[in-house]
């Protein structure tokens, strides 16, 4: 689904057949102004998909952007500025707010994160635990926050996860069935394997036949063992039970990619208000 049939479907959602309350009060033909105005720190999100929204509701709307993407806000600041007919504005108003005050909040949570493992090389990674539908929005946010995007969906990697190692009957089928399923199928995908204790990992490296594995659930300092012993012969990633508390510890192993569901799941929204002026 593209950004603009997001949009399209929110719109109805929330529209329905129009802005009952807007078209009851307001003066027909009147012109007015409104701003987004920034009410707590963080990192902005969601300019251009406000934009969109306005734009969709009334293209004769001018929309004057201030602050853009990816920069550093404080309570006080104004990241855009609308001008005309204000049912246009106010039917906008939410769905505007809900995406940018969500985005917001994850480019936030992200860059706080980064912030936390400066000076190593480890890459910060979302996961899939995406809100459905949003998740291209939601990953650009993480981007825009300073990470990086694992894979989209189901379909442009490989990750052989717990469950299909034990449906599988064990690491050695799973690795084998993954590269004859990719053979069979002539696809090209990189193939990422998760390992639970030093005994999956073993098996993992005697088998070979992956790019990256994924340690799970590691304390730092059995994470520091499994890099060492992994020796640069696949990319590494650490999981679970990482927090913005003991992230550095994580990074600080040597791990090449750390990755945090929380990024996208357990997001506190950004407070941000439109306001006439």
């Amino acid at each position: 689904m593209t950004i603009d049939e997001i949009i399209d479907q929110a719109l109805r959602e929330d529209l329905g057949d129009g802005d009952h309350t807007s078209l009851a009060t307001v003066p027909e033909g009147s012109v007015s102004k409104a701003r987004l105005l920034v009410k707590q720190s963080g990192v902005l999100c969601g300019v251009d998909i406000a934009r969109r929204i306005f734009n969709r509701i009334d293209p004769s709307l001018e929309f004057n952007a201030l602050l853009s993407d990816g920069q550093r806000i404080h309570p006080g600041d104004v990241a855009f500025t609308l001008r005309g007919n204000p049912v246009s504005i106010l039917s906008g108003e939410r769905l505007a707010l809900n995406f940018m005050q969500r985005l917001s909040g994850i480019a936030t949570q992200t860059r706080r994160i980064v912030d936390a493992i400066e000076g190593y090389p480890v890459k910060l990674l979302d996961t899939r635990k995406t809100t459905p539908l949003l998740r291209e929005l939601e990953k650009y946010a993480v981007k825009i926050g300073g990470g990086h995007n694992h894979r989209f969906g189901l379909f442009d990697m490989i990750l052989i996860k717990d469950n299909h190692v034990d449906f599988a009957g064990g690491i050695v089928k799973a690795i084998r069935a993954v590269q004859r399923y990719l053979a069979e199928k002539k696809l090209d995908l990189k193939i990422e394997i998760e390992v639970r204790n030093f005994q999956e990992l073993e098996e993992v490296l005697a088998e070979g036949g992956v790019h990256r594995i994924m340690l799970d659930n590691f304390n730092p300092a059995l994470l520091r063992q499994a890099i060492e012993l992994i020796a640069h012969r696949y990319e590494t990633e650490a999981s679970g039970g990482i927090t913005l508390d003991n992230i550095r510890e994580y990074a600080a192993t040597g791990v090449d990619y750390i990755s945090v569901g929380a990024l996208t799941h357990q997001i506190q929204s950004l407070d941000l208000s439109l306001k006439a002026y």
